[in-house]
């Protein structure tokens, strides 16, 4: 099994071990040339069609370690500093979008999917050179090789001629190579945290004899959690520690040990990574502190335990944590020192904060909210939420899943799993920093509105994650989703005994997007009275039940001197237990140590009507996001991608920046983009020729990249009829921008039923965002806009302007006639396309977009080009797919 683990070069582990995947160096030739004199003769025919000699070797070896350039490329994979396997292409003479690529892989390490990772690495490394397509020629006996290719993607072919058989490997992805490499990755990850997660023995090293330190105290957790396996603290002055037997040292320990708990001083925590490495631990959670957050000392210290753990196959959760927790009946482990036990059940969490873990434990503990996995990620040296993610994705004992997240090391592979997962289980996240502390003040109406959180915004929306603003918010939620069937529609009845309660939570309801409609089973919200006895209530909430005209009830009950609470609750639990498909929560006011839950079915228990309220709120939403079809991936024509590169890396060689309309066209141009043509001119006779040329009305404006807010300054002017009104606006333009004779834009008016804004702006940490808004003068007056991340689909399309709170001009307000959504969206979706193919476009901004019932073309634009950064994600890297 492989897993890929995103840092300074790429890393999988295979049966446990750390396999890196990084450039081939000088340095490497000699184990180069080890990888092939080890190999067998009939591996070395199949490489080579030949039983090579040393100077074929030699000059093979001499051919791998040269620096890549845009014609050569290799990839080598090291295994615990032994190189394993390498790959490599060279392009071809004859085509340049052709390359000829070599797979080689040691004979005990085949079979384990390092053939189809770096056939996968040299793939992304191809496309970014501009090759579509690897060639090879493979021996017709090379079964392995042929299916590392077919498992590669379905772009490939292969063909029988002349005793050998030709490969074609197309280097563009499609969503089932995405959809194996995902799948891959997530059978991978959970064999690797298995031993973390679900070890058969632990040992806790640092744990002091005497109560209080943090050792004693998470050894103590797992005593008292009654761990399944076999337990051992290593304490060189100790016999035992809490009641446990203590060992000298990891070496010592009388049995095989899978998971290693480190809470020793920061100094000594590599020394025990490295003896747990040799005592054959698999995982290692360190408690100690005095790490990534404690400077650059500790960041370097951090880096080489992640280094020393690589090497030895293990994975590491932390350092400074608070430990992890699994309920499972059959692992029972607490190795945190969380002051409260986690209570089992279908919950599971990943916190970055300590503080915050502790916090949602209590009050999970408080709430009766079941917990099936808990882990601390601390500083997220290795294991992190993206693996946690891929591990819960199959995990029986998971129901759903709570993240609080304070940074995304790799938003993009964030998107890919979290997308997958909500399809099976609902993810809640708390994520921090809403502020606008941190907002981008960009050149262009798409830049200036794409603040930090808004990237976060839509990949949460994207992928279907509920976003709470509070714990509490949170741990309500998961305890509705948890242990309720998702509501079939946004349909709630309100039943109480308690009137001003009741409409307080319809008031709240309808705040957040459910409906309390009226029924023919009674009113809603329906107040049965003070004095309402057990059997109305049951009898009215069986009618409510089997109406139809519901799909989730809320229970209101008040407490009063002169009713029985529990009788209510008896009466009503049975009915809630018979209709298992109906979403149900309840509200109890003024009771005395109200139950946490209802029934078999444990409907959850509010102390307030909001409470209730927001979680099947969430839970509707979820749910209508998991019932709308994803959508896919839309074929567009008219899309020229290497003529929109070639023309990108010019300007880039001009120094990028603002550039000027005639390329902005031109690029926009060659992927379908519509934008009203213009002539860009300077002095007043040529601005007259101009518009005689494009016909009267005419539009003419600045022409300087670099403005944002034209209108405001008067550097434009519309509606021109004649000769005189050109002139007279020219040398208003050049008084606006304070120049004698500044360059201006000449364009035929036009005219639509509603104006939009679109656009593109590069995030460095999320990828690139596409923008739709209305547009004009109320982009930044009304701010009605929304986002999505690339790459897009055709849901997303729709979605995007079905958003906007002005969606109702779009579809015919008040007698107009509706606009073509369908080019609005074709719009957006090439531009999409166009961000994900080019990240060296910055910002892109076209306002307005004039829309009309037949059309939808851009009137002007502004674009920004700058060279692109490192991209945070390399698989994503490696499966970008042209256009």
């Amino acid at each position: 099994m492989t897993r890929f683990v995103v840092e300074d070069c790429d890393a999988l582990t295979v049966d446990g071990r750390i396999v890196r995947i990084r450039p081939p160096a000088e340095k490497d030739a000699a184990a180069l040339g080890r990888l092939f004199d080890e190999a067998s003769p009939e591996s070395l025919r199949l490489r080579f069609f030949a039983a090579p000699g040393h100077s074929v070797i030699d000059t093979e070896v001499h051919r791998l370690v040269r620096p890549p350039d845009g014609d050569h490329a290799a990839a080598v994979a090291v295994a615990a500093s032994e190189v394993v396997g390498v790959a490599s292409y060279e392009r071809n003479r004859s085509s340049s979008r052709r390359a000829e690529f070599a797979v080689f892989v040691a004979e005990p390490h085949r079979g384990r999917g390092i053939g189809t990772l770096l056939l996968e690495h040299l793939a992304a490394q191809a496309r970014d050179s501009g090759i579509t397509e690897l060639t090879g020629e493979v021996l017709p006996g090379n079964h392995r090789m042929l299916r590392v290719a077919h498992d590669l993607t379905s772009r490939t072919t292969a063909h029988y001629s002349d005793g050998v058989v030709d490969l074609d490997v197309g280097t563009a992805v499609d969503d089932a190579t995405l959809l194996a490499v995902d799948a891959r990755d997530r059978a991978a990850e959970r064999a690797s945290l298995r031993p973390l997660l679900a070890p058969c023995s632990v040992a806790v090293v640092g744990a002091g004899r005497h109560p209080g330190g943090i050792g004693h105290e998470t050894l103590r957790s797992i005593v008292e959690g009654g761990f399944a396996g076999a337990l051992y603290a290593v304490n060189p002055r100790a016999e035992t520690v809490a009641g446990v037997p203590a060992w000298p040292s990891l070496a010592e320990l009388p049995g095989p040990v899978d998971l290693v708990v480190v809470a020793v001083p920061c100094p000594a925590v590599r020394d025990v990574v490295e003896q747990a490495a040799r005592a054959g631990a698999r995982a290692a959670v360190i408690l100690s502190s005095g790490f990534g957050e404690a400077g650059q000392d500790g960041r370097t210290a951090q880096a080489d335990l992640v280094r020393l753990a690589r090497e030895h196959g293990m994975r590491l959760v932390g350092p400074n944590c608070l430990g992890i927790v699994n309920t499972a009946s059959e692992v029972r482990l607490n190795a945190s020192f969380a002051p409260s036990a986690a209570p089992v059940g279908g919950l599971a969490v990943a916190s970055q904060s300590g503080a915050v873990g502790i916090a949602l434990l209590a009050q999970a503990a408080r709430t009766g909210c079941g917990i099936s996995t808990f882990v601390s990620l601390g500083n997220k040296a290795d294991v992190s939420g993206n693996d946690l993610l891929a591990y819960w994705y199959d995990d029986p004992a998971t129901r759903a899943v709570a993240l609080y997240l304070e940074s995304f090391g790799n938003p993009r592979k964030f998107a890919r799993l979290v997308r997958a997962l909500g399809r099976r289980k609902p993810v809640l996240a708390v994520k921090s920093g809403r502020s606008a502390a941190g907002q981008r003040a960009g050149a262009s109406h798409t830049a200036a509105a794409a603040a930090p959180d808004v990237a976060v915004d839509a990949l949460f929306s994207q992928a279907g994650v509920i976003r709470v603003e509070t714990l509490g918010e949170l741990l309500d939620t998961a305890r509705l989703l948890t242990e309720q069937p998702l509501p079939a529609g946004d349909r709630l009845a309100i039943i109480g005994n308690a009137g001003g309660v009741n409409v307080l939570a319809a008031d709240a309801a309808e705040a957040a997007g459910l409906r309390v409609p009226a029924l023919t089973a009674g009113d809603n919200p329906l107040d049965l009275g003070a004095g309402a006895t057990p059997a109305a209530f049951a009898a009215t909430v069986e009618e409510f039940a089997t109406s139809g005209e519901v799909d989730a009830v809320l229970l209101v009950v008040a407490a009063t001197k002169a009713n029985d609470v529990d009788a209510v609750l008896a009466g009503v639990t049975p009915v809630l237990d018979r209709h298992k498909r109906l979403t149900a929560a309840a509200v109890l006011i003024g009771a005395v140590d109200p139950p946490a839950a209802l029934g078999k079915r444990r409907t959850p228990v509010y102390d307030l009507p909001e409470q209730a309220v927001r979680a099947l709120a969430h839970a509707a939403r979820y749910a209508q996001w998991r019932r709308t079809p994803l959508g896919g991936r839309p074929v567009l024509s008219r899309v020229d991608v290497a003529g929109a590169r070639a023309a990108v890396e010019a300007a880039l060689a001009s120094g990028g920046g603002w550039q000027p309309y005639p390329r902005i066209a031109d690029i926009l141009g060659r992927y379908g983009i519509p934008v009203l043509p213009c002539a860009e001119v300077t002095g007043e006779r040529a601005a007259v020729h101009a518009a005689a040329a494009v016909g009267y009305p005419v539009v003419l404006k600045a022409a300087d990249p670099n403005l944002v807010h034209k209108s405001d300054i008067g550097a434009v002017h519309i509606g021109l009829r004649a000769p005189d009104e050109v002139r007279a606006a020219y040398r208003a333009v050049a008084a606006a921008v304070g120049r004698t004779e500044p360059p201006v834009l000449v364009q035929a008016l036009a005219r639509g039923q509603a104006e939009l804004v679109a656009g593109v702006v590069h995030d460095p940490l999320f990828g690139s965002l596409v923008m739709l808004g209305l547009g004009g003068v109320y982009t930044d007056l009304l701010g009605d806009r929304v986002f999505r991340l690339v790459p897009m689909t055709d849901k997303d399309a729709g979605q995007m302007w079905r958003s906007l709170r002005a969606a109702r001009l779009l579809t015919g307000y008040r007698g107009a006639p509706p606009v073509d959504t369908a080019a609005v969206e074709d719009l957006v979706l090439r531009l999409g396309r166009l961000a994900e193919d080019i990240p060296e476009i910055a910002e892109l901004d076209l306002n307005p977009v004039l829309v009309g019932p037949d059309s939808a073309v851009a009137v002007d634009a502004k674009l920004r080009l700058a060279p692109r950064g490192v991209e945070p994600d390399a698989l994503l890297r490696r499966l970008r797919r042209p256009g």
